[in-house]
């Protein structure tokens, strides 16, 4: 039976990308992904999607190369906090209380075993529309842009990580997470693995780096409303001269139907309709593909492509 912990946390909240293309990345969320920047700091800018209910989405910040910086996920209360400090302290992966960024309190620093920067906080500051954006509707964060892709919120992170086993744990007894699909390889090891917090079929991914870099990205991952949102994202990018890698198509795993792109600074971008596949059991079984199942492509039969197992930021 799912323990009440395993709520502790209520979603991923927000992540720092860096890009050593910063005007071109801005443009690409702001423009074309319709997001808003809400404040700047020194070298970074953040932006949200248009029904988030807290401040910022993205921190996007300038850096020599592309890749992940910290992390953020929002405890679903000040007890949930302490306990799920506690249970990163006893791993020996915390690296301390730091100030809240723009519109949070305060904020417990720690990290993966790969070492991918990640933070955890309880308190926040709800996002209060202005004129120039108020919605029509009151129980909308702000109103829909009518433009671009039309990002609606953040939906997912997957890592490249050196050991995939690892870190799933770290996820499982960390942040409580509970495990929804994995792909296991003919030699017993995980190739990928998925976790969610509450409803949403994934949260958080790592899979496997082959490069055995560690501390680097996959993708992140923004939800629109429909998949017809996706198709015309496509063309959206087609016509600004974006890096189509993959898509649209379906995945087998979880079903999400999926466009990957690269943004002007490296970092591989998802477009994911996740509302397909809810997991309202919280007792629900673990999915686990083989290597043979996964050979098979995704679900209408599209192959893998190579740079999906071989692109990750920051480069190598």
């Amino acid at each position: 039976m799912t323990d009440h912990t395993a709520f502790d946390v209520a979603h991923l909240a927000n992540v720092e990308l860096l890009t050593p293309e910063f005007e071109g990345s801005l443009w690409f969320f702001r423009d074309l992904l319709a997001m808003r920047v809400v404040a700047q700091e020194d070298d970074s800018v953040y932006l949200r999607t248009w029904d988030e209910y807290e401040l910022y989405t993205i921190k996007l910040t300038a850096s020599d190369a592309a890749g992940v910086g910290r992390t953020s996920f929002r405890a679903s209360s000040k007890e949930a906090l302490d306990r799920r400090v506690a249970a990163i302290d006893a791993m020996g992966l915390g690296d301390g209380w730091v100030d809240g960024e723009v519109g949070t309190g305060p904020t417990y620093a720690f990290h993966d075993p790969d070492g991918h920067a990640m933070a955890l906080y309880y308190e926040t500051q709800r996002y209060e529309a202005s004129d120039e954006d108020r919605p029509a509707l009151k129980n909308q964060a702000s109103a829909f842009p009518g433009r671009g892709v039309n990002a609606r919120r953040l939906d997912h992170i997957n890592y490249l990580a050196k050991d995939v086993e690892a870190n799933g744990q770290f996820l499982a007894n960390a942040l409580g997470m509970r495990e929804s699909e994995r792909i296991r390889l003919d030699s017993g090891k995980f190739a990928a693995w998925w976790f969610h917090f509450s409803l949403k079929s994934y949260d958080v991914v790592y899979s496997d780096d082959w490069t055995k870099h560690g501390n680097r990205l996959h993708h992140i991952a923004f939800a629109p409303d429909t998949r017809e949102d996706i198709l015309k994202a496509a063309d959206i990018f087609l016509e600004n001269g974006i890096h189509i890698e993959s898509g649209p198509h379906k995945h087998a795993i979880n079903q999400t139907f999926f466009l990957y792109v690269w943004e002007p600074g490296g970092n591989r971008i998802e477009f994911a309709n996740a509302g397909a596949r809810l997991l309202l059991d919280p007792d629900s079984p673990v999915v686990e593909w083989s290597e043979a199942e996964r050979r098979k492509g995704q679900a209408w039969g599209m192959k893998t492509i190579e740079t999906f197992h071989t692109h990750g930021t920051p480069v190598i």
